[in-house]
């Protein structure tokens, strides 16, 4: 394969991935297309610290519910604009990242996992005794709004496309990342710490930057789905939601760029299209989790991209 065909690569897929995004709502149900965007982009951001910086946060759900917490009650409470909204949940979960970052990137390995799971635990018990985010019932109706006065959000499809146009910025914010020299840091940290840090990089620096990336990238996915599904809820910040975005990126392919996306779309239609099983749901992907580790390694995509470089001329 040529260089420049090389080069032209990730732009063919980037064009392909957008007309299938822009075809799908015509196709498919647009409402769970939605739901598939909020958590492929909750999946690609958890996928930043995880799969480039070799941190495993089991608390990711605090920031993701969070921010749909503060965006739900800006805009029903405080008629905030949807982006408005929205921003001002990616703040709370930054500085939420931000403070839990700070405090556990002083330990590594399951001591990390699990210091993050247990702010994880008092942001849910917080969101559970608080009169703002209204307990077990949660906050519920709430309104879409309108976009810059002249956008019904209402409409189904403009809020697709709504959607739409906040997944691609936050996974182009992921790209950028990942293919800047800030990712190439990451990815030295992840390899080898002490020999990054011995090259003189300040890599606790480094960690809380990418956690707080993180953070508020989990925290627009959060935001969105609080109007997408105009309720947020104690099922978004309970711990049973960062366990599931690990499920997500792992089956697509930890360290890929699409691969969360691809395990978000996966466990989404698993759990709408198995529903009916009720508590079986839990068994059964947790049955095809086992297959797929076992059989793909890499996870889906990891293994499609290895078969590519496997069979591509050099």
């Amino acid at each position: 394969m040529t260089g420049t065909a090389k080069t032209n690569r990730p732009l063919i897929g980037a064009v392909m991935m957008l007309a299938v995004l822009l075809i799908a709502p015509h196709l498919f149900y647009p409402v769970f297309l939605m739901k598939v965007l909020c958590f492929a982009l909750f999946a690609c951001a958890f996928n930043l610290l995880l799969g480039y910086a070799g941190l495993l946060s089991f608390g990711h759900a605090a920031f993701f519910g969070s921010a749909g917490y503060v965006t739900a009650h800006a805009v029903k409470v405080f008629n905030f604009d949807p982006i408005s909204g929205i921003l001002l949940g990616v703040a709370v979960s930054s500085l939420l990242g931000l403070v839990i970052g700070w405090l556990a990137i002083r330990r590594s390995g399951i001591y990390f996992a699990m210091i993050t799971l247990g702010f994880a635990q008092v942001v849910y018990f917080l969101s559970l005794q608080m009169k703002f985010t209204g307990g077990e019932d949660g906050i519920q109706g709430v309104p879409r709004g309108t976009l810059f006065g002249l956008v019904d959000l209402k409409d189904t499809m403009s809020m697709y496309y709504f959607v739409l146009v906040i997944f691609l910025f936050g996974f182009w914010m992921v790209y950028r990342t990942i293919n800047s020299p800030f990712g190439q840091v990451l990815k030295a940290i992840r390899e080898n710490e002490p020999r990054a840090r011995s090259l003189g990089y300040d890599t606790d620096r480094f960690k809380l930057m990418v956690f707080v990336i993180s953070a508020a990238l989990s925290g627009m996915a959060g935001g969105t789905k609080s109007l997408v599904f105009q309720l947020a809820s104690l099922t978004d910040v309970n711990w049973h939601m960062s366990g599931e975005v690990v499920l997500m990126t792992l089956l697509g392919g930890m360290g890929t760029v699409l691969g969360p996306a691809i395990g978000a779309l996966l466990v989404v239609t698993l759990n709408n299209y198995l529903a009916s099983f009720g508590s079986w749901v839990t068994i059964i992907i947790g049955a095809i989790f086992v297959t797929c580790v076992l059989a793909f390694r890499r996870g889906i995509v990891g293994e499609i991209l290895e078969k590519i470089r496997t069979l591509s001329p050099k």
